[in-house]
């Protein structure tokens, strides 16, 4: 692989690569409070997650939410912990293990793809250290949120640049925002959608729905809301669906103030007293599952549809390691390994 944009210097020892990170929000090292409490302490104390004036929120969170939260929170992970570790990191390390096999076979040559969590570990920064370890001086990040917001890919890029104020040698950076409407995003989507329909027949309802980010958010600029749209409607027109069999709801809310809307779990328990008793739900927002998909969506949504009078619910799995899902991931990549 050739390396371009970096002028000629004498050195000894290997050509500088190119490489890729693959970063996600994060999770607790295990499933016991007191991991559970480091990693939101982190998580929340992040001012893109959490915009309210840091000394009023400082005496929230530590006073009262961290005193709370983590033993519950532990509960709900160790409910979906495996031996690998949790959900998420297990689907995380298949994705880069995915990724990494397409591109070396793409470029012939070993390419350095890494994961970095913006919240516990691995973190960002060890994973840039073990890509600099391995001679990368040219990195293209690829955050693994589909629809961009600034609570996470701007969160992420928040950590990439604070990661390299600590060096003296900044490489070359590939920052990818969003991929909402990547034909090999939309496609792996579509894919997934209809071998759940082949298998389980076509639901009354088909439901859209992502993690939720507070009003304020959008009032003030953010674009999250938008392309969470803009994904649904591409799917919608590429399957051919009708508009009354689609919805696009949002979840996760946390607090008092007012999140995007409609919410999902108000959505579906309003559901079968409109007649509606079959559906099913994707999480477009969430590239791997995770304990906001297998316990808030395919536990709690569905004790809430079908203790409302529902009949039949189904979610459909997130698109983790789908070959689909890892050959969109890889040719984002691709593109800039490419130049």
């Amino acid at each position: 692989m050739k390396y371009q944009g970096q002028t000629e210097y004498d050195h000894k020892g290997p050509s500088p690569r190119r490489g890729v990170l693959l970063c996600n929000l994060g999770t607790p090292d295990a499933p016991r409070t007191a991991e559970l409490r480091r990693y939101l302490k982190e998580f929340l104390s992040d001012p893109r997650v959490v915009e309210v004036p840091r000394l009023l929120w400082w005496m929230i969170l530590n006073l009262i939410i961290l005193r709370i939260r983590p033993r519950r929170s532990a509960k709900l992970y160790a409910s979906v912990w495996a031996e690998g570790g949790s959900p998420l990191l297990i689907n995380c390390r298949a994705q880069v293990a995915g990724v990494k096999k397409i591109l070396d076979q793409k470029f012939g040559e070993d390419v350095p793809v890494v994961l970095g969590m913006r919240y516990g570990n691995p973190s960002i920064e060890s994973a840039i250290a073990e890509l600099t370890a391995q001679n990368v001086r040219d990195i293209t990040v690829l955050p693994l949120y589909p629809q961009y917001s600034g609570a996470t890919t701007g969160s992420t890029f928040d950590a990439v640049a604070q990661t390299f104020t600590k060096t003296r040698w900044v490489p070359e950076l590939h920052f990818i925002g969003g991929y909402q409407q990547s034909t090999g995003y939309i496609d792996a989507l579509c894919d997934s959608i209809r071998r759940h329909i082949a298998a389980h027949g076509e639901p009354d309802k088909l439901v859209f729905s992502y993690h939720g980010t507070p009003q304020s958010y959008l009032n003030k600029g953010d674009p999250y809301h938008c392309f969470c749209h803009q994904t649904t409607r591409l799917v919608r027109e590429r399957m051919g669906l009708a508009e009354d069999k689609i919805m696009t709801t949002f979840q996760s809310r946390f607090g008092r103030e007012p999140w995007l809307q409609p919410y999902t779990d108000k959505t579906v328990e309003a559901m079968p007293s409109e007649g509606i008793n079959h559906i099913a739900i994707i999480c477009p927002g969430f590239s791997s599952d995770c304990l906001e998909t297998i316990e808030e969506i395919n536990v709690e949504a569905r004790h809430i549809f079908l203790d409302a009078g529902g009949q039949e619910f189904h979610y459909i799995p997130c698109l983790n390691d789908d070959p689909l899902h890892i050959e969109a991931l890889a040719e984002l990549a691709g593109q800039y390994l490419s130049r």
